[in-house]
């Protein structure tokens, strides 16, 4: 009396197996615009900038993530040597060099 009788549900009809598709639609659609949005972009930039710190020589003119302008005087694999003024070097690590800048425009 207190206990309702309870009634198997009825099978699902096949639509609903193109439905669990269709849920999985936006999840997928947005991995997508992520990629291009913000992992792509990402890839070139990170590209770009190796690219930059490979093609470095001597005589370049660069700014460091610090701030400091100057002039490479010496190149190695892992660290560049800058000088901000004349007879004053600094030495830092390559990948702490973030542009570099036109001819001239350092000036002693």
């Amino acid at each position: 009396m207190l206990i309702s009788d309870a009634y198997a549900q009825a099978a699902a009809p096949a639509a609903s197996a193109s439905g669990g598709l269709m849920s999985m639609l936006p999840l997928l659609l947005m991995f997508v615009v992520l990629y291009f949005v913000m992992i792509r972009p990402q890839m070139k930039r990170q590209k770009e900038v190796k690219a930059m710190l490979e093609a470095l020589s001597k005589g370049d003119e660069v700014v460091t993530q610090g701030g400091v302008i100057g002039k490479i005087s010496k190149l190695g694999d892992t660290y560049a040597h800058i000088e901000v003024a004349n007879g004053v070097e600094l030495q830092v690590q390559r990948v702490a060099i973030v542009q570099v800048l036109p001819k001239g425009t350092v000036s002693k």
